[in-house]
């Protein structure tokens, strides 16, 4: 049995008008076509669906039991074509986005005020994570887009570079280092120091040029937030390093920065995508956008 969504449209129509002529104008077929496509229907079902007399056609009782299952299949096949249409179409949809913290507060917001502007019908879901959530949320298909680092040792994610960031050093108003137009990084060594999260890809960074340029962090305490960071030092317990664009998160009285440099790096930052899962047009969309952030 394979009855097609064409047989279907033809019996509702005649069910609705007990006339071929009447359903023949409604759904443009002509009356020899619905005529084949009921007989055929019916062929497939095994049984009459509509007692025909002289002046109009009425349904069995099977064929009255049959019509709301007909009506509700097609409005069915309409609504997930219509939802399919809009999905391509960017009119409805959902993309989830695993981010930085750095880059969910320093350039998604503007990008989020722009997607929405666009495409208004589009739910947008953020998680700011840490790099190896990221990756692993984009390697699983629980985020369409990640915003991060590049993955090392990743075959099943791909990287497009989209901005490149620097460190800087944090400090609270009138401490020494603010009088230098740049901060070595061996000078960080000579204060007390407020870490951030030991397994952010930040941290990973300070304590490999640390290491390189042989000095060793005079920690007072580590954080998890960027903004606790952030008070923190405002408070004049210590100094920090933050990537730059992470002092949007935490730019208020108290606090300024001067760039590293000695070495002067260069994180690049980017768009994560999985081979594995095709993004939709919504997450392609968002993805243009975010490639040409302003």
């Amino acid at each position: 049995m394979n009855p097609s969504i064409q047989q279907l449209r033809v019996f509702v129509a005649v069910a609705h008008s007990r006339s071929l002529a009447e359903a023949s104008e409604r759904i443009h077929l002509s009356q020899p076509a619905i005529s084949i496509a009921l007989r055929k229907l019916e062929e497939s079902v095994g049984g009459a669906l509509f007692a025909r007399t002289t002046r109009q056609l009425a349904l069995t009782p099977e064929g009255e039991a049959f019509l709301p299952v007909a009506v509700r299949l097609l409005n069915d096949w309409n609504e997930a074509f219509e939802d399919l249409n809009d999905q391509f179409s960017k009119q409805r949809g959902k993309v989830t986005i695993a981010a930085l913290p750095t880059l969910a507060a320093g350039l998604f917001p503007r990008v989020i005020k722009r997607f929405h502007e666009a495409y208004p019908r589009i739910n947008l879901s953020l998680h700011d994570v840490l790099a190896e959530q990221i990756n692993q949320m984009v390697r699983e298909g629980r985020a369409d887009l990640g915003l991060s680092v590049p993955p090392s040792d990743a075959d099943d994610l791909t990287f497009e570079p989209v901005l490149e960031d620097s460190y800087v050093a944090v400090c609270p108003s009138g401490h020494p280092l603010l009088t230098q137009s740049t901060v070595a990084w061996r000078q960080l060594a000579e204060y007390p120091f407020i870490g951030i999260n030991r397994l952010s890809s930040s941290r990973q960074d300070i304590d490999r040029i640390m290491q390189s340029v042989g000095e060793r962090l005079d920690i007072l305490c580590d954080a998890r937030q960027i903004a606790t960071v952030g008070r923190m030092v405002a408070a004049g317990l210590g100094i920090s390093v933050l990537p730059s664009l992470s002092f949007r998160q935490i730019a208020a009285d108290g606090i300024e920065y001067r760039p590293l440099v000695e070495p002067t790096i260069r994180r690049e930052l980017g768009i994560i995508l999985s081979r594995r899962h095709p993004p939709s047009a919504a997450t392609s969309a968002l993805r243009q956008l975010i490639h040409h952030h302003e």
